[in-house]
């Protein structure tokens, strides 16, 4: 082949190639692919998370250290303080006696005795101040010591307490922006009906919760039996332990068996899987999977189904080990 044909054929591959790259639509991902780039982030986050919360408590444990620390320092400061006064008053009335020392009383007048006398007043109570000065001083200097030490560590945590938030809000800004496309994928076929009217889990997150979020919603439709953990039929609590031990946590078939088992988790810190408890008694539970709905058991005659959150009284939220 000559050149110029070499030339021709090598633009027009390059302009099929452009053509190609330009004209092709992109496939849209489905939620599987999704869930996996999801699964992917949560296995950065979760970490991210975790060392954030041992660095975010030291640092208030620290803190709180601190200012004890400073609240025992205050008296003791005062006290050297005072002592320092009580010595300036003693320097002053031993100068307007004429008692300011030892070369002084050899020069006055009197007699042995007396000046022996004056001599022995004076070094006793210079040991006196000398003695309390130094006690009290030396408690106050080993409190400094110990602050100064705790707020250097004080530093460094708060500044490792700050760049973990960070990361930590850039990683959940990723996942949410991944959490609204998720739902758009899936539309309303996420939905099948009034036992589940939206996609279940409505935010998907890796780790153990979210494979326990996931197999609660597997279970939507199933009967309510009372007593029974699976797999013809749940009851309330019976669901949250057949659900977690998917994810390979074991929990108790007992609601208050599961809120003492669990973790305290705050209403703004849920994440699918976390466990959310009703009434004073605790003697309804669901779980939640994001956008405000959880999974629950309601009762007999009733099937697994999603639910919102609002509209019940709820006493507190566990997240399982």
């Amino acid at each position: 082949m000559s050149r110029p044909a070499r030339a021709v054929v090598a633009v027009l591959t390059a302009l099929a190639v452009l053509v190609a790259g330009t004209g092709t639509a992109q496939a849209e991902p489905t939620p599987a692919e999704l869930e996996a780039q999801i699964d992917q982030m949560w296995n950065e986050l979760e970490p991210t998370i975790e060392q954030y919360n041992q660095v975010h408590s030291q640092l208030k444990d620290n803190q709180a250290k601190a200012a004890k620390l400073q609240e025992q320092l205050q008296p003791l400061q005062a006290q050297v303080d005072a002592a320092m006064g009580k010595i300036s008053d003693i320097a002053v009335r031993q100068y307007k006696t004429g008692r300011v020392g030892t070369m002084q009383v050899l020069l006055s007048g009197g007699t042995p005795t007396d000046m022996l006398d004056q001599l022995t007043v004076i070094n006793a109570i210079a040991r006196n101040e000398r003695s309390q000065i130094q006690s009290v001083a030396a408690a106050r200097d080993k409190l400094a010591g110990d602050k100064q030490t705790l707020d250097g560590l004080i530093a460094q945590q708060a500044a490792q307490d700050k760049d973990l938030a960070a990361k930590k809000t850039q990683i959940e800004g990723k996942l949410a922006e991944l959490q609204k496309v998720r739902q758009q994928a899936y539309g309303s076929s996420g939905a099948t009906g009034a036992l589940k009217p939206v996609a279940c889990p409505v935010d998907y997150l890796g780790g153990a919760g979210g494979t326990a979020a996931k197999k609660a919603c597997e279970l939507i439709g199933k009967p309510y039996i009372w007593g029974a953990a699976g797999p013809k039929g749940y009851d309330c609590s019976g669901l949250t332990m057949a659900a977690w031990a998917a994810a390979g946590v074991t929990l108790r078939h007992y609601t208050k068996w599961q809120w003492e088992d669990g973790k305290p988790v705050a209403k703004a810190d849920l994440r699918p899987g976390d466990l959310v408890f009703f009434y004073s008694d605790l003697h309804h539970m669901g779980m939640y999977v994001g956008g405000g709905w959880m999974v629950h058991a309601p009762t007999t005659g009733d099937y697994v189904r999603m639910a919102k959150l609002d509209g019940r009284p709820i006493t507190g939220y566990r997240r399982p080990a």
